[in-house]
Formats: C-alpha cells, sequence, structure tokens
C-alpha cells in the first residue's frame, strides 16, 4: 500500500508526517532546526528520500539544506548564490550597481525527472537553479535582466519570487510568479522571459491593466494540461487556457475572491481548491468560519466544504504555500494554518480533520505519495 508523506515548513522549524494509504493515523517527526524559519519544505518526485529545506534567521541569514533520507537527518549544502557566475555582482533591475538585496528563499521546486536540480525563487525577486542537488546556484539572469525591473514593487510579504511551476511536457517552459509584478513564462530553459498577464486588473496602480505589476499570489497546473493554469490573484481568481497568454475571472459564487493558495486535484484536471480569507487587510476567514472551497468545473461556480473545519470563531490565515495535494486514488487534501494546524481530506475535501495541532505558525506544506 502507498505511503504519504507530508512536508511542513513553520515559524519554528520543519516537520514530516508520515500515514499509509488510509491516512488515519500519522507519525510526526520534528521539529527540524528547531526555532529556525523554514520557509518551504519540497521532495523531489525523481527521487523520493531527496528532500530539500529553506533555512533562514536574521542572525545567519539562509541556508539551504538536504536531506537524503527523508528527512531523518539533513546536512546543509551549498549557499553561495552567484549571478553569472560571479558572487556579490548583483545589481538593482535598472541596471545601476545599486545593493541587490538577497532576503530568503521563498520557494524551493525540485525537477520532477533529474533529483539533482532544483530552482530557487528568492527575494528580492530573483531565479536560481542548482543541477548538484544544492551544492551550487546559478541566477537565471534573464528573468532580472527583463527590463519590466522599475514596475516590479514589493507585495506586503516583500518582492519576492515565490511560484515556480515546471512544464512536465516542455522542459524548456517554465512559469515564474513575482509578487508584485505578476507572472513571467520562458520557453528556452530560462534565458529570456517575458510577461503573460493580459487580461489581468489591479486597482492602485497607474494603468490597471498594465502588462507587468500585479500581485499574483499564487499558481496551479495539473501535469496532464501544462497550457491550463489556475491563479490565486490579490483580489480575483484567474484562469488561463492559453500558458499564460490571456486570463479571465472564474471568482463567481466565492463569499470573496481574496486568498493566497490555490491548487488541483490530482486526478480531475477542472476541480480546483482555494481557501477565501475576507480581504487584503483582514487575514482571517470570511465570518470566523474555515472554509476550504471547491469547483468541479474549473471555476465559477464554487461549493464550501466545511466539514470538520471550525465553523465559529476562527481567526487563522493559510498562507500561499500551505496547501497541497498527494496522488492516491482518493486524492487526499491537504493544508496548514497560521494558528498551527495541518488539516487533511482523504477524500478529495468532503471531510477533514486535524492531523497535528500546535504547531508554529505554518508557512508551507508539500506531500509525497510514496510506495
Amino acid at each position: 500500500m502507498s505511503r504519504v508523506r507530508v512536508l511542513v515548513g513553520t515559524r519554528k522549524g520543519a516537520f514530516v508526517l508520515t500515514s499509509d494509504g488510509k491516512r488515519e493515523r500519522w507519525d510526526i517527526s520534528g521539529p527540524h532546526f528547531a526555532g529556525w524559519e523554514i520557509y518551504h519544505l519540497a521532495g523531489s518526485s525523481a527521487d523520493p528520500d531527496r528532500l530539500f529545506a529553506s533555512q533562514s534567521g536574521g542572525w545567519f541569514g539562509q541556508v539551504i539544506q538536504r536531506s537524503d533520507d527523508g528527512g531523518t537527518t539533513w546536512q546543509p549544502v551549498g549557499n553561495q548564490f552567484t549571478y553569472d557566475g560571479v558572487p556579490g555582482t548583483h545589481q538593482w533591475y535598472d541596471g545601476t550597481p545599486h545593493p541587490w538585496e538577497f532576503a530568503r528563499v521563498w520557494h524551493l521546486e525540485p525537477s520532477p525527472t533529474d533529483p539533482d536540480t532544483v530552482y530557487a525563487g528568492v527575494e528580492d525577486a530573483a531565479l536560481f537553479r542548482s543541477a548538484d542537488g544544492g551544492q551550487t546556484w546559478q541566477e537565471l539572469s534573464g528573468l532580472r535582466e527583463h527590463g519590466s525591473g522599475s514596475f516590479w514593487q514589493p507585495g506586503a510579504g516583500g518582492m519576492c519570487l515565490h511560484t515556480i511551476l515546471l512544464d512536465p511536457r516542455d522542459p524548456a517552459r517554465m512559469f515564474a510568479a513575482i509578487s508584485a509584478a505578476g507572472v513571467f513564462r520562458t520557453d528556452d530553459s530560462g534565458k529570456t522571459w517575458r510577461p503573460v498577464n493580459r487580461g489581468l486588473r489591479s486597482e492602485g496602480i497607474p494603468d490597471p491593466a498594465a502588462e507587468v505589476g500585479h500581485c499574483v499570489h499564487n499558481l496551479a497546473m495539473h501535469p496532464s494540461r501544462p497550457d491550463v493554469l489556475f491563479m490565486q490573484k490579490h483580489w480575483d481568481v484567474m484562469r488561463s487556457d492559453d500558458a499564460g497568454e490571456s486570463w479571465r475571472e472564474i471568482s463567481g459564487n466565492l463569499p470573496t475572491d481574496f486568498g493566497f493558495p490555490i491548487d488541483v486535484h490530482a486526478h480531475e484536471p477542472d476541480t480546483v481548491y482555494v481557501v477565501p480569507i475576507t480581504s487584503d487587510s483582514v487575514h482571517f476567514p470570511p465570518e470566523g468560519r474555515l472554509r476550504v472551497y471547491r469547483s468541479r468545473a474549473g471555476g465559477d461556480e464554487w461549493e464550501p466544504l466545511t466539514n470538520g473545519l471550525p465553523q465559529s470563531n476562527c481567526y487563522v490565515n493559510v498562507l500561499r504555500d500551505a496547501m497541497a495535494v498527494d496522488s492516491l486514488d482518493a486524492c487526499g487534501v491537504y493544508f496548514g494554518t497560521t494558528g498551527g494546524q495541518v488539516y487533511a481530506s482523504a477524500d478529495a475535501g468532503d471531510s477533514w480533520a486535524p492531523i497535528v495541532r500546535d504547531l508554529p505558525a505554518v508557512l508551507s506544506v508539500e506531500v509525497q505519495t510514496l510506495p
């Protein structure tokens, strides 16, 4: 029977939760790196025993940790992020010799086919790749050299490259989302990039329909349909059917179209999940009721999923990387909250139960389906 491993990054350490295919009883390992901010914890589908962790702190800065035994032991790996092969020569987006701030690695995206290849999205917004298991990192500098950097602005969490999608059909194509700039796509393995934001509108910027300048919170893709993208934006849930060339709103009957995570059912490409919160200034669920919303029609029509979730006096948030799905026959859905709960559904969202409580605030949730 298959097993499931849930990787949880928190404000004060990392946790690894494992269960069999029934997903009823969970073993909890951790905290790993107790007291450290683990912004993202990600596993390789090419080698299920290989995990990467983004560890950061105000005193020692950014560290990348790697495990080759499923999280039992860890080792720090190369943390020299270089630009054109030379460390410390980053320039500001307009090319001036302004210091380029490296605050943290927001997101790690391992290659689905090569366990030694992993991508890192960082703050200030830049994209790096390692081809040696995290030992060395090289910036894909074409993104920051696109020329639109003067229109990039930090969101409330900073100017972060927080989402990386790899096209399983075309290894040369990938998508990156930046807050607050928008979505960029490369079709040549990161050498050149272009914005793909047509159809997005953002009030509060000089041109609401500008090519660049939108605060995108997250993207999701089903591997069987890599041209179909779903987006949770700073206001609006969006869909693209042409690899980002154009977007249309699918917020439909959601109680609010503001939120952070978005994900797609493992076996149903038109089944999408979001977690609405009240507003950009009120980061908790509407009416204090924690509800995941599911659309089985690819958007527009949404149903609240509440069975097992608190429906009164609940004032937690679910951050952009804190939702994931497994690939078992009855697709499991998982999310973590800023209140330290990790909820799981073994029936695609019909019912929920907390699999762990009272963790530090959850920053990320990723899931591996293991043999």
